[in-house]
């Protein structure tokens, strides 16, 4: 897929962005710098380093050449100024936040969050002065309504985890156009090969980095791209500073790898998630299905104009509620119960028990997540193994 603003296509600049082998001894993969420090050839040199007079490396919290490659590479593939590498997902989220707002605040969000973006907001920083607004950003009319002199930043997720819920990002971007706040997209589900916020006039971009842009479940990280002057706030003050989410350069050098195999991954995640959801929708046993490739998805012709492709996540109920569900997912033979998601294993999870339990059951059903919601992150094995797979526990559930 090539990019009309960039010479080489997409999984191009995924493999060589950034990199050169024959300035590093020819070396065909980059090097790990697994150091904490950095020598100086000067003391005068040091200390403009240190003032930011000198660009340069001199503390791995701050930066480090294996992570600086890793953030030249999701900026490009964003199309972003820079890039930002954290420890989590949630350090990549706290960092930004914690840097951009301050007591007497106002945050706009979505009605439906990840459960740990929720507790950080409602419990964490909702807890120091920052004003928390849940707005259904589609309601162009609640959202005008809802920005005034203290809002400071819009904040979403598109598709929402776990219910799937979209947000046109261009219209609130340019909603918020011309009022002094930032536009922030988690864009874990989709990644910049499905969907690309900041071209659609967003600030900044988050992701959990631990999935799909990994693929293979076996490191945590986290990723901020947007405007430089916002990432270079985020890395000075809320990396730095505040919540020292520093990524190891080995899961650095790890997740880029998994990079070089993001496109032809999320080809084969959609294509499997596709048939699953074409085959969920087909049964008796389900009440409601949502995902972006259905034409009986509410959202549909937004998912067409917004993403290149449907994605990898399913979520639906099935007819019984909660305790179906739970027939269901424990019959599951090839679907691992596990929460994360974007793995090359297929799983499945229970959100009002896993990842959003620390929203009250009463703020569950107030943002859209039912009791009995199965979230299915479809993998990479064969279709026809994942289809019978859900066809079975399915008959569990009568």
């Amino acid at each position: 897929m090539r990019d009309s603003h960039n010479k080489t296509g997409f999984s191009t600049r995924a493999i060589h962005h950034g990199y050169d082998p024959l300035s590093h001894g020819g070396a065909l993969v980059p090097p790990v710098y697994q150091t904490a420090t950095y020598a100086f050839p000067s003391v005068e040199y040091g200390a403009a380093c240190f003032a930011g007079e000198q660009a340069g490396h001199f503390y791995s919290r701050i930066s480090n050449p294996t992570l600086a490659l890793l953030e030249q590479r999701i900026a490009s593939l964003e199309g972003g100024e820079a890039g930002l590498a954290l420890a989590s997902g949630m350090g990549a989220i706290t960092s930004t936040i914690w840097t951009l707002l301050r007591p007497g605040d106002e945050l706009i969000v979505g009605l439906t969050l990840y459960g740990c973006t929720f507790a950080f907001l409602h419990h964490g920083i909702g807890e120091f002065g920052v004003k928390i607004r849940h707005v259904d950003l589609n309601d162009a009319q609640a959202l005008k309504a809802a920005i005034n002199g203290k809002t400071r930043m819009i904040y979403f997720e598109t598709p929402a985890n776990p219910n799937m819920q979209m947000v046109d990002i261009a219209a609130v971007a340019d909603a918020a156009r011309g009022h002094d706040l930032s536009v922030v997209v988690d864009n874990t589900y989709c990644t910049p090969y499905l969907q690309r916020p900041l071209e659609l006039g967003a600030d900044l971009v988050v992701h959990s980095a631990t999935k799909y842009l990994s693929g293979h479940g076996d490191i945590t990280a986290g990723l901020v791209v947007g405007r430089k002057d916002l990432v270079d706030r985020i890395r000075l003050e809320g990396l730095k500073d505040m919540t020292g989410a520093v990524l190891s350069p080995h899961d650095a050098a790890l997740l880029m790898r998994g990079m070089k195999t993001l496109a032809l991954r999320m080809d084969r995640h959609c294509e499997n998630a596709m048939q699953v959801a074409q085959f969920l929708a087909r049964q008796p046993q389900v009440e409601l299905i949502h995902y972006p490739g259905l034409a009986s998805f509410p959202q549909y012709s937004l998912a067409q104009r917004q993403m290149r492709q449907p994605g990898g996540m399913i979520a639906f109920e099935l007819k019984g509620g909660i305790e179906a569900g739970r027939r269901f997912m424990n019959a599951l033979q090839l679907f691992a119960r596990a929460v994360s998601l974007g793995d090359a294993e297929s799983l499945a999870q229970h959100p009002a028990s896993m990842t959003h339990s620390s929203y009250t059951a009463e703020e569950r059903a107030q943002h859209g997540i039912s009791e009995g919601l199965v979230r299915l992150s479809v993998g990479l094995e064969d279709v026809e193994d994942l289809l019978a797979d859900v066809e079975q526990a399915l008959q569990a559930c009568t």
